[in-house]
């Protein structure tokens, strides 16, 4: 079944809603990247108007910003400690935005999407 993030077919009361036009191409969704940790790899994708987005399905180190300091170090990826995105992405080690991963300089919180961006940034959590 494929994923279509089109206007819903129910109104807000239940009640069924008249349809206007009928699903276009350009209302599909794809699967999510769920990127995890490992050795880097990248998927190209054609998006509307030509335009690509690089999927990050593994990768293992991460550009961390120390807020004090506003220095960038690159560092490796050991372990992802917390995910508010899914409870159960922790224990499948898949980084999103916003969780909070190991490292050897300490916790790091993700900002950016590794799903979209094809890069993953972060700050250091006190």
């Amino acid at each position: 079944m494929a994923i279509w993030q089109g206007k819903s077919l129910r109104r807000p009361s239940g009640a069924r809603a008249t349809q206007n036009k009928n699903k276009r191409n350009a209302e599909f969704g794809r699967d999510p990247a769920e990127t995890k940790i490992g050795d880097r790899k990248v998927k190209k994708i054609r998006t509307k108007g030509g335009n690509e987005k690089i999927r990050l399905t593994n990768a293992e180190r991460i550009n961390v910003v120390d807020p004090k300091t506003n220095k960038v170090q690159v560092t490796d990826i050991l372990n992802v400690i917390e995910n508010t995105a899914n409870t159960h992405f922790v224990r499948r080690n898949i980084i999103t935005k916003g969780a909070v991963v190991e490292t050897s300089l300490g916790k790091v919180k993700v900002t950016s999407r590794p799903g979209q961006d094809g890069v993953v940034n972060g700050v250091m959590v006190e």
